[in-house]
């Protein structure tokens, strides 16, 4: 279900632009030229995700319609054409998202990304520590009105907790002084746990002396906001961290992933099977490290095209993920694909393998027009406790051997094929 805006401007041009805007964000826009068509909407409709304010109307020419439409609960953005300090401060005294000046063409990019961080920031949460209540308060209502969530912590020893409780944190703002751990050493303690690409942290302080800034950044803060604080320098901070995360987490992703299958890439898939080998060898898990081939692929690109060999590719893909969900997956390059899988005994991890292949073997494979028939090649390493270079070129081998025997079937490194 489409998420909705209410876009309350009198002017057309404007109004269209920001319909454009919100409708590029799969946003369903719903248009009120004053502050009447703005009564009569929400008299009878108040389901909208966030709304877009004119702060003057031809009825309602000094904001107005901001406390109006605030009244019914539908967080807003106001857009002013005004630009004195007075109704500035006008606008931020209300719990609004933000004000954008209408300026230049920047204000709608702006106005852009605010609408586009409202739909996703409920999936950051923030964790604010603070040993006074009245102060962690005002920090979770500025949050909320961005949609974050937020859960809170009196000192530094209970915000090391809650970050154990809660894995999905990116960003924490504490205060400086508090009892039993302050600011500082709790900074200190984060980033002994993780990197400034897995977590920001924001150090805030009233203190007058200009040096607490330096022993936040010092530390480890990736920012520093000294109380009492504007509120638009609070989500100028807020939203820059939380960018620069989420940047560095598409960074991270396109450098891992393989781009037409989404699985995980050869350099991906070698360093996280080298970690989880160990572990298995360690705990005496039986395991197994298996190179997977499309028989025939380059026929299938000749005779079909590129187009359809890359449907079949990420078809493949689905079934690996589908099969193997709760192993390690990857695609090498080309038509090669590996898995790492552990279980109860080797004969368990033959018996997936081969049901995979065979499961391939009997289904149709339908890309664009085309019904085809796939079957796989797969070698295998048992239990090995060779590097993981040795054991891929172990696969290798055995796959080699597969394909030199008639294809379709798996092959163990070190064992005797049957006839």
């Amino acid at each position: 279900m489409s998420q909705r805006l209410l876009v309350v401007e009198d002017s057309k041009p404007i109004a269209t632009v920001i319909k454009q805007i919100a409708q590029s964000l799969k946003f369903e826009v719903v248009i009120a030229s004053n502050l009447a068509q703005v009564k009569s909407i929400l008299a009878t409709d108040k389901n909208f995700f966030a709304a877009t304010i004119d702060y003057a109307l031809p009825d309602a020419n000094d904001g107005e319609a901001i406390s109006y439409v605030l009244s019914h609960g539908i967080p807003s953005l106001v857009m002013t054409g005004k630009m004195d300090d007075e109704t500035r401060q006008k606008i931020l005294a209300q719990p609004v998202i933000d004000y954008i000046p209408k300026e230049n063409s920047q204000a709608f990019l702006y106005l852009k990304r605010i609408l586009h961080w409202q739909q996703v920031n409920h999936n950051s949460t923030i964790l604010v520590v603070d040993d006074s209540s009245s102060a962690r308060r005002h920090i979770v209502e500025l949050l909320k009105r961005r949609n974050f969530t937020v859960v809170t912590a009196n000192n530094g020893a209970e915000a090391l907790e809650r970050l154990k409780d809660h894995k999905n944190i990116k960003m924490v703002i504490t205060d400086m002084e508090m009892p039993v751990m302050g600011g500082i050493e709790l900074t200190n303690q984060i980033r002994r746990i993780y990197t400034r690409e897995q977590l920001a942290v924001i150090g805030i302080s009233g203190a007058s002396n200009g040096i607490h800034s330096a022993r936040f950044i010092k530390n480890g803060a990736d920012d520093f906001l000294r109380k009492p604080f504007c509120p638009e320098e609070f989500y100028c901070r807020i939203t820059q961290n939380i960018e620069s995360l989420n940047n560095i987490s598409k960074i991270q992703h396109a450098a891992n992933i393989d781009y037409l299958t989404e699985l995980a890439n050869r350099r991906s898939f070698f360093n996280n099977a080298e970690r989880r080998i160990k572990e298995y060898i360690d705990k005496k898990v039986p395991y197994c490290l298996a190179v997977i081939d499309i028989d025939f692929f380059k026929r299938i690109n000749d005779n079909y095209g590129h187009n359809i060999g890359d449907q079949v590719l990420k078809i493949i893909a689905l079934y690996i993920r589908k099969h193997f969900g709760s192993g390690l997956t990857a695609r090498l390059g080309g038509a090669e694909f590996a898995v790492l899988l552990h279980g109860l005994d080797v004969d368990n991890l033959y018996n997936k393998l081969d049901d995979f292949r065979r499961e391939i073997a009997v289904s149709n494979i339908i890309a664009g027009d085309h019904s085809l028939s796939i079957a796989l090649s797969i070698g295998a390493v048992f239990d090995s406790t060779e590097v993981i270079s040795k054991q891929m070129n172990d696969a290798d081998n055995a796959l080699h051997s597969a394909k030199e025997n008639g294809r379709n079937q798996v092959v163990v490194f070190g064992a005797e094929l049957e006839d």
